[in-house]
């Protein structure tokens, strides 16, 4: 497992976008475990997009991205 926090970098990543730790449930989402596995694992091409609410966010090995919401 690699030294970062990817949840603490998601629920940064909501909140610079104005949703508040109360408007959602992030383990309700997406398992942050398993993603980080993942993340750790694949190649630096992976990247893995879902949705928060209104907000879609796009995981790679070197960032968290938050995303237009049509895109």
């Amino acid at each position: 497992m690699s030294e970062r926090n990817l949840f603490l970098e998601i629920v940064t990543a909501l909140e610079e976008q104005g949703l508040g730790h109360d408007e959602y449930q992030l383990q309700r989402v997406i398992d942050i475990e398993a993603l980080e596995q993942l993340v750790d694992s694949a190649g630096a091409d992976l990247e893995v997009r879902f949705s928060v609410g209104e907000f879609r966010l796009c995981v790679t090995q070197s960032n968290v991205q938050v995303l237009a919401g049509s895109e």
